[in-house]
């Protein structure tokens, strides 16, 4: 089986964004790169019964290699953010998470851009835009979220969800996680009053900042 191992996470952190809440059923999904193949979740299956050989195979320009399920019917978003060179910090993109998660969509029909409330939306970059919005599974939506990711790792779909990507899964993950978090903070300082936001010098302070954090 080839992408084995690539598949395998692939069904990993599918099962994990329903149970992270990140998904609601069969909503959302997943890719993982190696090379010129991409692994990537199929289009209607059940997240908790799918199986590593379930997961199919794509080239680059969309076509079947291996496996005998249809790919998601958003692989057109999944394949123009491997189309990209590189991340900002010239990091090659090996994995993209797409999300349906409740808070991150409420605020995707409230703003252009995610409200700097919190300094962790740095890790998608100077700011978390929100992509125009278009009908699932088109190009266009896949041409308004290039236009939304223009410098960034990661934006909110309008009126649909989240989407990130980065050089391995563990990456990818994280950052729909901390998008996720960044506007529920946001939502809830809101019902309360009017939240003080960080200022844009600040949030490409942190940006900077981030490039040298964790462990080397």
């Amino acid at each position: 089986m080839i992408l084995e191992e690539q598949r395998a996470a692939v069904c990993e952190y599918a099962r994990r964004m329903t149970t992270d809440g990140l998904v609601v059923g069969t909503s959302g999904n997943i890719s993982v790169r190696s090379g010129d193949l991409v692994a990537v979740t199929p289009t209607g299956v059940d997240y908790a019964t799918l199986r590593t050989q379930d997961v199919p195979v794509v080239s680059l320009d969309g076509s079947i290699v291996d496996g005998e399920l249809k790919p998601t019917s958003e692989l057109p978003m999944h394949l123009s953010v491997y189309g990209r060179a590189a991340d900002p910090d010239g990091k090659p993109i090996n994995a993209v998470v797409h999300t349906h998660s409740v808070y991150a969509t409420a605020v995707s029909t409230l703003v252009e851009e995610v409200p700097p409330i919190h300094y962790m939306v740095a890790s998608i970059g100077p700011s978390a835009r929100v992509a125009k919005y278009a009908t699932f599974g088109t190009t266009e939506l896949a041409d308004a979220m290039v236009a939304a990711l223009d410098e960034r790792r990661g934006c909110l779909l309008a009126n649909h969800g989240t989407i990130a990507y980065g050089d391995g899964i563990e990456a990818a993950y994280h950052r729909v996680q901390q998008l996720e978090w960044v506007c529920q903070v946001w939502l809830i300082a809101r019902t309360a009053g009017n939240p003080t936001l960080l200022p844009p010098a600040e949030i490409r302070h942190v940006v900077e900042k981030l490039r040298g954090y964790g462990q080397r």
